[in-house]
């Protein structure tokens, strides 16, 4: 999976936007959140499985994002997942959402960080839980 670019579909819906029926900025975070855990769960780890099996999780540490152009209500999105970089203890992803038509709306890079929830510092991510990018 980690060879190619994972993708999860999603509509908008009312909730999702403003008063103008365009998606409110904070949208496209949410919609990026549960492609990365929808990407998780398709490599087969359970986060909450995980967390209480090791005390750990994943906490966005940094992020990028260029808003290129707006999704409306009702339009269909495709929500991208890619591994650009694996350390130690953090995953770079690049991100985007684009409509069906191909347009790009959104470009992001998305650094989380593996932390232990006990102490609240940085911990090595698993050597199995996730594979490592394609060079």
């Amino acid at each position: 999976m980690s060879e190619s670019v994972f993708s999860w579909p999603v509509r908008v819906y009312w909730e999702d936007t403003d008063a103008g029926g365009v998606v409110y900025h904070a949208g496209y975070l949410r919609f990026m959140e549960r492609a990365r855990s929808e990407w998780m769960r398709a490599l087969g780890v359970d986060q909450m499985a995980f967390k209480q099996a090791t005390g750990l999780a994943f906490m966005v540490r940094d992020m990028q994002i260029d808003f290129l152009k707006p999704a409306l209500l009702d339009d269909e999105l495709s929500v991208t997942v890619e591994v650009k970089e694996r350390r130690a203890a953090s995953i770079l992803f690049t991100q985007t959402i684009t409509k069906t038509d191909g347009s790009c709306l959104i470009r992001a890079q998305v650094r989380v960080a593996c932390v232990d929830l006990q102490r609240m510092r940085p911990a090595p991510i698993p050597a199995d839980l996730i594979p490592e990018p394609a060079p």
